[in-house]
């Protein structure tokens, strides 16, 4: 198996089971970490984001685990080879993660009442639902997102490569704080869509619909910010 391809899978696998399991933590009847805040969830996917890195790049692959970053660094490069595998192995690596997640709460989804609450462990929703403002808010998260992860790698940062995974997790936990109260900051699809899958095809107990009318937003908005990223570092003179 190619390493780009098992890391991204790998990798992504980690960033959901972590991701999904602190929504779960937080959110499940029973759990010792019931009423988890927003500080705790946010924490917890910065530190997803790091694992998730490590492992992906320890296997060789770049470490991107989301298909904005794939399509943004493909536009950066002008080199799309790699866009479809690696986005195909970040959205298995997702629905893994969360199935995964699932697994390790498994008596608690029986227990737990609200079927929003069981879809929002494995998926975002807004806090207001309006499109278009929706549709903004995870552009501008995922324009912090790569904008930020371009300066990383630029050289006159000449960041040493084991610090990356941190500062990125750094990164992923403040976009959350300070952008992710709108849409809950999917800022990626894989991230979105391939657990958003798992709850639409898992026996979870007590689940509702998967509110597939949404499910568009969290993932044009990523890549259109990403692309827009790419585009204004460009113009910047940082890539």
């Amino acid at each position: 198996m190619d390493a780009g391809f098992l890391g991204e899978y790998l990798g992504t696998t980690v960033l959901l089971m972590l991701g999904a399991g602190v929504n779960a933590n937080a959110t499940l009847t029973k759990s010792k970490g019931q009423g988890g805040d927003w500080t705790v969830i946010t924490s917890a996917w910065g530190f997803a984001v790091l694992c998730g890195v490590l492992v992906a790049v320890s296997l060789g692959a770049p470490g991107h685990l989301n298909p904005a970053v794939t399509v943004g660094m493909a536009v950066a490069a002008n080199d799309f080879s790699h866009v479809g595998p690696y986005i195909a192995a970040q959205m298995l690596g997702a629905f893994t993660g969360a199935t995964l997640a699932w697994l390790a709460y498994l008596p608690h989804w029986a227990e737990t009442e609200d079927k929003a609450a069981k879809l929002g462990i494995f998926s975002t929703s807004p806090a207001i639902r309006n499109a278009p403002a929706n549709l903004v808010s995870e552009i501008i998260g995922t324009f912090a997102l790569l904008f930020v992860v371009v300066a990383i790698g630029s050289k006159l940062v000449a960041m040493p490569g084991y610090l990356g995974p941190v500062i990125v997790g750094l990164l992923v936990w403040g976009v959350g704080l300070s952008l992710g109260g709108s849409t809950g900051y999917a800022i990626n699809p894989a991230r979105d869509l391939g657990p958003r899958i798992a709850h639409a095809v898992l026996p979870i107990a007590g689940k509702g619909g998967s509110d597939w009318g949404y499910a568009w937003i969290p993932v044009v908005g990523p890549i259109i910010g990403g692309i827009i990223a790419i585009i204004v570092a460009k113009a910047a003179g940082m890539i």
